[in-house]
């Protein structure tokens, strides 16, 4: 089976937790002294085998390998993806089963990281996943006070546009966010506008 590591927790002993994203469910492994392997990092895209419980306990980790992207060993490129990833984890916890399309962005993005900005391509995600999940908020109206925005509008967590001051935020053009809302592309946006969106989605799907 192969998925990403969205989340390691320590167990007993040398023994750890791993919670993986496939491309049909999340679910958690028992991984015997997997504190000795640099593998089992945050973000890490897996293969491996599955040895289930005889006494009822959670399933474990066997034959692990490590399918390894050009980019990871850039510090930058392995930080700005293992904060992305990380939102995973606590958005999808309550999930057992999930359609491809998780696993499929990750793999997609995870490939073209080192050939893009990647702070780009984590907006550009980021809006793929609240587009595919129905909570892509641009029906025009501010989600605070529900008045009709302006032309300078603010964001909120999973991009929720609403009048800069009903959220004290930083304004930006209105028409410029439904284009990025349609397009999903950041082609036209300043990097400080990529870099303001790129802290927003830090604060969780």
């Amino acid at each position: 089976m192969k998925g990403f590591i969205l989340n390691i927790r320590k167990a007993k002993n040398e023994d750890v937790i791993v919670t993986v994203l496939s491309n049909s469910k999340v679910e958690s492994y028992w991984r015997f002294f997997g504190a000795r392997h640099s593998i089992l990092q945050v973000g890490n895209l897996v293969d491996f085998k599955i040895m289930e419980s005889k006494n009822n306990f959670m399933p474990s980790m066997r034959s692990l390998s490590h399918l390894r992207f050009p980019w990871i060993f850039s510090a930058q490129h392995l930080l700005i993806w293992q904060n992305f990833i990380k939102l995973f984890e606590p958005h999808l916890k309550d999930t057992i089963e999930i359609e491809p399309f998780y696993f499929e962005l990750l793999l997609e993005i995870a490939r073209k990281w080192d050939k893009q900005n990647p702070k780009r391509l984590a907006v550009e995600a980021y809006l793929k996943i609240l587009d595919y999940e129905g909570r892509l908020y641009n029906n025009g109206f501010c989600y605070i006070c529900e008045e009709p925005l302006d032309d300078k509008l603010g964001l909120m967590r999973a991009y929720i546009p609403a009048h800069p001051a009903c959220i004290y935020a930083h304004s930006y053009d209105r028409k410029r966010i439904f284009r990025l809302f349609n397009s999903k592309s950041t082609i036209y946006l300043e990097d400080y506008i990529i870099n303001e969106l790129y802290i927003l989605l830090l604060k969780g799907l």
